[in-house]
């Protein structure tokens, strides 16, 4: 839960300091630029917290996916500066360990349904995936700093 809890810290350190012309690198060859990359961490964990509230709610919903490379190319990714999702992140975490930091086993055993893989998926699961999705991408943009020889200071 900790990854939960402190990816905001994380990936605020890992743009710390980026000008806008780094922002707009791609950390890898046809990938996202690091300003979109923060804008779909936000868009990702805005569903996964929705994803959680409602299996914690209803009885295995179905939860709904969506296009988050077509998210990625929105209006709102191209013009919001990324401090307004690294923002909402904290916010969101926040909220988000709040509402898991306390369930027993039996809660985090409840499932959502995912209807393009068509399996049911346990919070536990959901918890993992998570963690690493923001490990995952931290670890992108600090790569990028490193090949780039872009120092933090």
């Amino acid at each position: 839960m900790g990854d939960i809890q402190f990816l905001p810290n994380a990936l605020e350190a890992a743009i710390l300091n980026l000008d806008e012309e780094q922002l707009q690198t791609p950390y890898r060859a046809g990938g996202w630029t690091v300003n979109q990359l923060v804008h779909h961490v936000a868009d990702s964990h805005m569903n996964a917290y929705i994803r959680f509230k409602l299996a914690l709610t209803e009885q295995t919903p179905t939860i709904k996916p969506y296009e988050e490379k077509l998210w990625a190319e929105l209006n709102d990714v191209a013009v919001i500066p990324i401090n307004v999702s690294i923002t909402l992140l904290f916010a969101l975490h926040q909220r988000w360990y709040s509402a898991i930091k306390d369930l027993d086993d039996k809660a985090w055993e409840r499932t959502v349904f995912h209807p393009e893989s068509q399996k049911e998926l346990s919070l536990w699961y959901l918890l993992q995936s998570y963690a690493w999705h923001g490990r995952h991408h931290v670890a992108q943009v600090n790569g990028l700093r490193e090949k780039m020889g872009w120092g933090y200071w």
